[in-house]
């Protein structure tokens, strides 16, 4: 499990004294444990693993979006210490689909659905999501549905 992942890291961090990296570690902790308490009131329960990699993503994606931001404003150092938390984060990721196998991925699912026209992109959206959830990130799986449809 990604979990257990998680806190070996962390005690490796601190025994290293790598404080960036046990920084980080813990900000996914706190982060998880927000999702778990979110998801005490729902009816269903989905697989931790899932959770798990959902709140990674869209950490990496706060992350990303600080960067571009700190970019803009001239704070690189700022910008740098977004990236040294991102290639912490992504450590935990499963592994990520290229390219070539999310393209064939969608081309296959929007074969299986008769996709046509952009009408379709929630619909075609929908199975992305449900099928390969984790394994490629949304606005990724998004911009390629986009292309694959127009």
């Amino acid at each position: 499990m990604i979990r257990d992942d998680i806190k070996t890291a962390l005690v490796t961090a601190m025994k290293g004294g790598d404080k960036a990296a046990t920084g980080t570690i813990r900000l996914i902790q706190s982060a998880l444990k927000n999702r778990d308490i979110e998801l005490r009131t729902s009816s269903s329960t989905p697989d931790d693993d899932l959770v798990v990699t959902e709140v990674l993503q869209k950490m990496i994606k706060q992350r990303r979006e600080s960067a571009d931001l700190y970019r803009k404003g001239n704070r690189e150092e700022l910008a740098a210490t977004e990236e040294a938390e991102i290639a912490v984060i992504e450590r935990f990721l499963p592994k990520q689909m290229t390219d070539d196998e999310a393209s064939a991925a969608i081309q296959a699912i929007i074969a299986e659905t008769g996709a046509s026209g952009m009408k379709d992109m929630g619909k075609v959206m929908g199975e992305v999501k449900a099928r390969l959830a984790g394994q490629i990130d949304p606005a990724r799986a998004s911009a390629m549905v986009r292309a694959a449809l127009a």
